[in-house]
């Protein structure tokens, strides 16, 4: 270890950290050792944010670890929160050590100096405070592999002694974890701790990889239901919490998981681990939202506080529109909630009971309209057009702006020829650029030309604002069939700096008549840029309507990415499914897991089901 008086030695200004120069680094170890709360909760901020960001180390990370060892043992607090510093600083992958690249890497520099000062660092695996010694197994684990033989059995034996005698179970158990670490076998399921069968069985379970073994899986789902009381649950390597690698190891095995989910949430669903694994499992395989959703209506009594049971509402929401049939018990549920006065509640539930298509929704959505609410239930209750249109337009006078207004614009959509009673508001929305592209979009879409509508049209294609630009243009051309200014407006799109694959994106309505752009789009199908490529591949099919050129760009780009979405929705729009794409197919329509994960705070389709439907149809089309 190293003194606050040794910090000169050193040449922090020749090393760097996370922002440049580690010359700042002094200081903040310097207050570590003053006494003030706030401000060695400041130094320990900072040091996380400068010698280790995001996972990532540094030259000045390893000069670091003998001073901040120094502070663990002799700075008047923060010795769990340095103590962590220092394991999060030497956290890697064991297999990393066999690479070529890590000899003289800032991270094997680290472990060799935190080799260095562990013996100094034992003494914390005794200290009175429980999340002292958690944090110090912690550190011993992230360099157990690296300790000489004669440190390493002094360390083992004094984790041996923890494991059996301390008093707190979860200390235990952690020592447990270290112990397998050092290779320490058989792991001991008949412990009388629950928390030590917990972490043993947690072990084995990764250890077999799914399907789990069902004595794992009772052991799981029964001493695992009431979590730890302490607050400190450190992360291992990897920087994950055990709480949270749990939950992850049990989404590798859905059935594993759903059960254990059930167990817990049977048990009162104590700090929502239960419902939190119920939705994990969701997000990640397909065709689990029945069971979830169960699981789900069956945890909302026990959620203690109004923040995760709206989350648990907004789960509910998210997932309802995948049953071919939401059941009344959930249903009656969702109207509970809905008609309450607590608004962080009623928002979510009232969503939900608008996508399970239940009756009761509408009125409620009359009484207390929302706009994201307003437009789920006009996708979700078309034909209640009549009711829903009036509240609409008066949500756009009133001068919904931002999302709000966004949203109101698209909930005009199902109606079809009725939406062209907001005519008025979409022209306000354009004249006074609230929701502005959208409510161009709309307009476009109405077949209904005006001198108002032209003229803020027009005005619109002088806009500073690109996509506002784009989006009149294609209005303009949908309600006059005069494609001149539309042509203008576009070249000078695809002629600026910057992105272009947006406007390219555009140009369907054109087709044809976008020839005279074929100049600018054609140079954009080797773009570097793949969603570019995407997008000009799309355009040129649209505007040649040949496949030659923008079939083999597409396929290149298909895959199970956001990107390779769109790409194969491009293909679907040309109708051409290449057989060499076909065993890419199979594998989106029918992997259990999810390939794609969620959009956030979307409000579409969920982007897998949206890949799995494309690859069955396309399957299906190509026979």
């Amino acid at each position: 270890m190293k003194s606050p008086a040794e910090l000169d030695d050193v040449q922090w200004h020749a090393l760097t950290h996370a922002y440049g120069s580690a010359e700042d680094v002094p200081e903040l170890i310097r207050a570590l050792y003053e006494g003030d709360e706030e401000t060695a909760d400041e130094a320990v901020y900072e040091l996380y944010g400068n010698i280790h960001h995001q996972g990532t180390v540094y030259p000045a990370s390893a000069p670091a670890v003998p001073f901040l060892a120094h502070a663990v043992r002799h700075a008047p607090g923060k010795r769990a929160e340095l103590l962590m510093l220092l394991a999060a600083l030497a956290d890697h992958d064991p297999e990393d050590i066999e690479s070529p690249h890590w000899p003289g890497s800032s991270v094997a520099a680290v472990c060799a100096e935190l080799s260095r000062v562990l013996p100094e660092l034992l003494p914390c695996l005794t200290d009175a405070e429980r999340a002292v010694r958690r944090a110090a197994l912690r550190v011993v684990a992230a360099v157990a592999e690296l300790l000489p033989a004669e440190l390493r059995a002094s360390v083992v034996h004094q984790i041996d002694e923890l494991h059996a005698t301390d008093a707190v179970p979860a200390v235990r158990a952690d020592a447990m974890v270290v112990l397998a670490r050092f290779g320490r076998e058989p792991l001991p399921l008949d412990s009388p701790l629950p928390e030590v069968r917990l972490a043993a069985a947690a072990l084995a379970a990764e250890r077999s990889g799914p399907p789990y073994p069902a004595e794992l899986v009772e052991i799981i789902a029964e001493d695992g239901a009431e979590p730890d009381p302490g607050d400190d649950d450190f992360p291992w390597s990897g920087t994950t919490t055990p709480d949270t690698h749990l939950t992850r190891l049990l989404t590798r095995d859905p059935d594993a998981g759903l059960a254990v989910a059930a167990r817990w949430i049977a048990a009162e669903d104590l700090g929502s681990r239960g419902s939190w694994l119920a939705r994990e499992i969701a997000e990640t395989w397909r065709d689990r939202e029945p069971e979830v959703l169960d699981l789900l209506l069956a945890a909302l009594p026990y959620q203690k506080d109004t923040r995760t049971l709206a989350h648990r509402l907004r789960t509910i929401g998210h997932w309802i529109d995948h049953l071919p049939e939401p059941g009344a018990d959930l249903r009656d549920t969702l109207y509970h909630y809905a008609r309450t006065e607590e608004k962080e509640t009623a928002d979510p539930a009232l969503l939900a009971l608008v996508r399970s298509r239940d009756a009761r929704a509408l009125e409620l959505v009359l009484r207390r309209p929302d706009a994201h609410v307003l437009k789920a239930a006009a996708f979700s209750f078309p034909e209640a057009a009549d009711q829903l249109i009036p509240v609409i337009r008066q949500g756009l006078a009133e001068g919904a702006t931002g999302n709000a207004g966004i949203a109101l614009v698209e909930a005009l959509a199902p109606f079809g020829a009725a939406a062209r009673q907001a005519r008025p508001e979409l022209e306000d929305c354009l004249r006074t650029g609230r929701a502005a592209i959208v409510a161009a979009r709309r307009l476009g879409l109405s077949g209904l030309l005006t001198p108002e509508t032209a003229a803020l049209l027009r005005r619109a294609m002088q806009s500073s604002d690109p996509p506002l630009r784009g989006a009149a243009a294609v209005a303009h051309y949908r309600l006059t069939g005069d494609a001149a200014p539309a042509l203008r407006t576009f070249e000078d799109l695809l002629s600026a700096q910057g992105p272009t694959h947006w406007h390219l994106s555009s140009l369907q309505p054109l087709g044809s008549a976008a020839a005279p752009l074929l100049p600018l789009v054609e140079p954009l199908l080797t773009a570097r840029y793949e969603w570019t490529r995407m997008a000009a591949a799309e355009a040129h099919h649209w505007i040649t309507g040949s496949s030659d050129r923008a079939v083999p760009v597409l396929v290149e780009l298909v895959g199970p990415t956001p990107l390779g979405l769109s790409a194969l929705k491009a293909l679907a729009g040309i109708g051409q499914v290449p057989e060499d794409l076909r065993p890419t197919l199979r594998s989106f329509a029918f992997s259990p897991l999810r390939l794609l994960s969620d959009v956030p705070f979307s409000e579409q389709c969920h982007p897998d089901d949206e890949l799995r439907t494309l690859a069955w149809n396309l399957l299906a089309s190509a026979g």
